[in-house]
């Protein structure tokens, strides 16, 4: 124990003092785009959770809304409760957001502040947050993730040979179904591109984040596999996932999708559907991780393996933590913001990170106060 923790015969009495929030608002250092959105910035809204002397972060990528939220509806329903409690504090929080509706900012302030509970625990008892779930990886793998379709082909070939040649991570992933799927020769163009680029040996998937019609994603996806992609992800909407089960069947290529659940039936419901080859959930929508930890149960109870979509290292020790793990996504985006706002943040070393080897209690983050005011909006 830490001299400013509460020794461990007084933690079962230790309760949630605070819960605060901030938001950050980081531009793009290009623009960005994929099938079916364009961007220019990202917000990460901010949660904080204090007891004890002690502090504990989590974080969500969603409008500054949802800090609103947080504060509104959430801050009071854990402020006084056993801070060990995580999961019963997980549950009222669901339970106080049923007029409001779960699905959306209300899931992702849940995440947050369960983040920051998970934190603050294993931070009370001075360990890291994976000790504390139970390691089943000391590594967790990664893959490269960007290939914005706003990117020329000299912009992509420096990302991917970045990821290949520079941090050694064997598998990359580029955006498709540009503008809805209108543009299938520059899809298959790009796919070419980054098969050229990264060699043979490193792992080529693609994104069409829901932009293909179902038929058009079966003929693309066969294109596909003849360039050796082997992850098609949202070939087409999440919400449609008879479609996915339906292309699923008729690919060589593993189908992943999941990004979107906001809710544990949600899984189940794509799981029973046969929908997915690979389960993608995201600890930063789907209620945190309590609930993502249940989303992989589940998927392991289906013979799938589990994806953690983008936010890597607010991902990291959950990973780490469940057998069935397949990789988590390093994505530009969130990777360049968590660098920018957080000190403690892993080094992606041959393709894999190592949460919990330098030691450092809960997910060994913390804010960088001087670089984060320069982004922050509320």
């Amino acid at each position: 124990m830490t001299d400013d923790s509460p020794a461990l015969t007084e933690l079962t009495t230790t309760v949630v003092e605070r819960v605060d929030t901030a938001v950050f608002t980081v531009p793009t250092d290009q623009a960005e785009a994929d099938g079916t959105l364009s961007w220019d910035s990202t917000t990460l809204v901010l949660a904080t959770v204090r007891c004890a002397g002690v502090t504990g972060i989590g974080y969500t990528y969603a409008p500054a809304a949802t800090a609103y939220l947080i504060k509104s509806l959430l801050a009071d329903v854990v402020t006084g409760c056993p801070a060990l409690d995580v999961p019963r504090m997980n549950e009222a929080m669901h339970r106080a957001v049923r007029n409001a509706g779960l699905p959306g900012i209300a899931a992702q302030a849940i995440s947050a502040v369960d983040i920051a509970l998970w934190d603050v625990k294993a931070r009370l008892l001075n360990l890291p947050l994976v000790r504390v779930l139970g390691a089943a990886h000391q590594k967790v793998p990664v893959y490269g993730s960007g290939g914005f379709t706003t990117y020329d082909d000299d912009q992509m070939e420096r990302q991917l040979r970045g990821w290949v040649e520079d941090d050694g991570i064997p598998r990359v992933k580029i955006k498709i179904a540009e503008s809805w799927g209108r543009r299938e020769e520059r899809d298959r163009h790009r796919v070419a591109k980054a098969r050229t680029i990264i060699g043979d040996t490193a792992g080529l998937y693609v994104d069409a984040n829901g932009g293909y019609s179902a038929k058009q994603a079966v003929r693309m996806g066969h294109a596909l596999a003849d360039s050796g992609v082997t992850w098609f992800e949202e070939p087409v909407s999440s919400a449609h996932l008879s479609s996915l089960a339906d292309i699923r069947r008729q690919l060589p290529l593993d189908v992943a999708a999941g990004e979107y659940g906001y809710t544990l039936p949600y899984f189940e419901h794509m799981l029973a559907a046969g929908a997915v080859d690979c389960l993608q959930a995201d600890v930063t929508r789907c209620g945190g991780i309590t609930v993502w930890l249940r989303a992989a149960a589940l998927a392991q109870a289906h013979g799938i393996e589990i994806s953690g979509h983008c936010a890597p290292h607010a991902h990291a020790h959950a990973a780490a933590a469940v057998p069935n793990l397949r990789h988590l996504e390093w994505f530009h985006d969130h990777v360049r913001i968590e660098r920018l706002l957080f000190d403690g943040v892993l080094p992606p070393d041959g393709g894999c990170i190592a949460p919990g080897t330098s030691g450092a209690p809960g997910l060994g983050l913390t804010l960088n106060r001087e670089r984060a005011q320069t982004y922050q909006v509320g």
